[in-house]
């Protein structure tokens, strides 16, 4: 169920404990550990316990701490355990100024030659930063043109930064410190983090969650970990381990890829995968990538995709759910007699729907279908993206005259159910003109969705 990205399970507060720590884990539902080194020799130790137990991996590198005698000849050291099969990265590596053990020029020198050699081996890096943040962001950004993935461990930057990083592709973990009551910036911080960008960590033996601070931390308390994350995100338990788990897959090759589902549960609301295909494809979308959401995978063609019955048999009882949402990777009024069929189901056993569109159905359909929405749909989420035609087609790569076709079903949608517009938080898109827009133009209510 959790995968722990962090855990230093070669310090000597384990020792004669290790095996009762281990069992503890596997009877908190981790799946599997990973232990980063900090320097040569507890790499080494990283690299001892992956091959004693199956569900540990190991990381190797040298921590900013440990640097101050660098010299590149310890990269052929780090370079020959990396290539063990267990090892998943190179890491713990990074910056620190907050103690400024080492000199940051050896600091910096020896951060730089391990993504090198990270590079060469394809290997994803584990970073950490400490009071360094706009060195390591400089350092990142040299980078931004080539293949390197970076875990932010322990991330404490700002939200500028965390959306620059997902931007290229890293992911960000916190540890036992969002549960503090004194960490409100980094949960607000937190908040604007997407799980799809997340991974989980203790970062034992240090950064215990509450209520166990005070202790030493260990790999069974990762759960508390994702449970103040579920609780910031307003989602579930199993909506942050499958995500995570799928993220530790993604960056570190550890566990696998979920099979397709074609119902998928966020919070107290059922979403039904309708049809990867679109007549859009919109820049922010991962409909051609991963097609991965919550850790659910929405992958299918065109002859995987089912018909209302299998729908309406995952549904069950309707009424159990806040909403049944028809929103996958793909546009649901492409299938909308499906969609109607399933939608009446809804309706008939006491259920509220919402359809997630880009406002192309009648296009799509080559009729107006805007009548049809009555009794059938409660909401319609529209995507606006964009007030202007022209980035409207470039952001999802559709002729500009969609647009107006866009706004006309919003506008004749609204006489038969409530319609929502919304656009992507986005750096180029104004969203408070949007906003004014939207309601003064349109009629109807406004979102913002996140990006990152």
């Amino acid at each position: 169920m959790f995968v722990d990205t962090h855990a230093h399970l070669f310090y000597p507060n384990f020792n004669g404990e290790l095996e009762e720590v281990i069992e503890r884990a596997k009877n908190s539902g981790v799946d599997f550990i990973i232990v980063p080194g900090t320097d040569i020799a507890s790499s080494v130790q990283a690299v001892q316990l992956a091959e004693k137990y199956d569900f540990i991996y190991a990381a190797v590198g040298i921590h900013p701490h440990d640097t101050k005698e660098w010299k590149d000849s310890l990269l052929d050291d780090i370079e020959a355990l990396a290539k063990h099969e267990k090892v998943v990265a190179i890491g713990e590596i990074g910056l620190d100024y907050y103690y400024d053990f080492s000199p940051r020029d050896k600091q910096i020198d020896a951060l730089d030659s391990q993504i090198l050699l990270a590079l060469k081996l394809n290997l994803p890096v584990i970073l950490h930063s400490r009071e360094a943040d706009t060195d390591t962001m400089n350092i990142l950004r040299s980078y931004k043109d080539t293949s390197l993935r970076a875990q932010m461990h322990c991330f404490s930057g700002s939200v500028a930064d965390a959306r620059e990083l997902v931007s290229m592709h890293h992911m960000l973990s916190f540890t036992g410190n969002i549960t503090f009551s004194r960490s409100d910036s980094l949960r607000e911080i937190l908040q604007h983090v997407q799980v799809e960008n997340l991974l989980l960590e203790t970062d034992s033996p240090f950064m215990t969650p509450v209520p166990n601070r005070g202790k030493r931390n260990e790999p069974s308390y990762i759960r508390l970990v994702a449970q103040k994350i579920a609780e910031v995100q307003n989602i579930t338990l199993e909506n942050v381990a499958q995500a995570t788990s799928f993220n530790a897959f993604k960056l570190f090759g550890i566990g696998h890829k979920p099979g397709v589902s074609y119902t998928y549960k966020i919070g107290n609301s059922l979403y039904i995968n309708v049809t990867n295909r679109c007549n859009a494809n919109c820049v922010f979308c991962d409909r051609k990538g991963n097609a991965v959401i919550k850790g659910y995978s929405l992958r299918m063609n065109k002859s995987e995709e089912p018909e209302a019955e299998v729908y309406i048999k995952e549904i069950g009882d309707p009424s159990q759910f806040d909403e049944i949402v028809f929103c996958g990777y793909g546009e649901p009024t492409i299938r909308w007699d499906v969609v109607k069929k399933v939608a009446q189901y809804v309706k008939d056993h006491n259920g509220k729907t919402r359809m997630n569109t880009d406002g192309h159905g009648n296009f799509i359909n080559k009729r107006d279908i805007s009548p049809e929405l009555k009794g059938v749909i409660d909401t319609v989420s529209i995507s606006l993206n964009s007030i202007d035609p022209q980035q409207y087609a470039k952001l999802m790569q559709v002729d500009p005259g969609l647009h107006a076709e866009m706004l006309d079903f919003a506008r004749k949608a609204k006489q038969f159910t409530n319609v929502v517009m919304t656009v992507v938080g986005l750096n180029e898109i104004d969203t408070e003109e949007a906003k004014k827009f939207v309601e003064n133009n349109v009629g109807v209510a406004f979102r913002t969705r996140p990006y990152f």
